[in-house]
């Protein structure tokens, strides 16, 4: 479905950081088959406070917003991936980058939002001549699966990892 939204994508602002750690709290927390916040606060924690992530090097957050500058989406990405702090091999990856966390509005979701964010990453990670891109997701995250897939993203079993008890799927797409 083709958005009719002006979207820009860009750099995350520091006084934008709580209302995006607030969207993928809010987000993930409604995901079918993802652990509910009582079940893994600590990671409820990082999403709600994904600024501080930023003070890490090789470390940004991008949004997406619409004309009014109104928050669309965002990702983190991470152009050294010791910095990416995923559980599993994905930090010990060489010539990588990598994403997580990325998150649409509900209301902004199927219109191409999460697929601009992730071409922005890659885009990125080529400009910085990286040899490939490292990403995470779950079964509760089956829309943007499929968009990796599509997107050229192969599964690499070698990067999957357990959060608590939840699985999570690694992949990787060369550049």
């Amino acid at each position: 479905m083709k958005s009719n939204l002006e979207i820009t994508i860009r750099n995350a602002k520091p006084e934008e950081f709580p209302a995006i750690g607030r969207l993928m709290v809010d987000v993930y927390s409604q995901l079918d088959g993802f652990p509910k916040e009582s079940e893994q606060p600590d990671y409820y924690k990082l999403l709600l406070n994904v600024g501080a992530l930023t003070q890490k090097p090789c470390t940004e957050i991008l949004v997406a917003v619409d004309e009014k500058m109104q928050l669309l989406g965002a990702v983190v990405y991470f152009s050294d991936m010791q910095y990416y702090g995923s559980g599993g091999t994905a930090t010990a990856e060489k010539n990588a980058a990598g994403f997580r966390l990325l998150t649409v509005a509900p209301w902004a979701q199927k219109q191409g939002i999460g697929k601009q964010l992730t071409l922005a990453c890659i885009e990125r990670a080529r400009e910085r001549k990286l040899q490939q891109v490292i990403i995470h997701t779950t079964q509760a995250m089956l829309p943007a699966w499929k968009m990796y897939e599509k997107l050229g993203f192969k599964r690499s079993e070698d990067l999957d990892f357990l959060q608590q008890e939840l699985p999570v799927f690694g992949f990787r797409l060369k550049l």
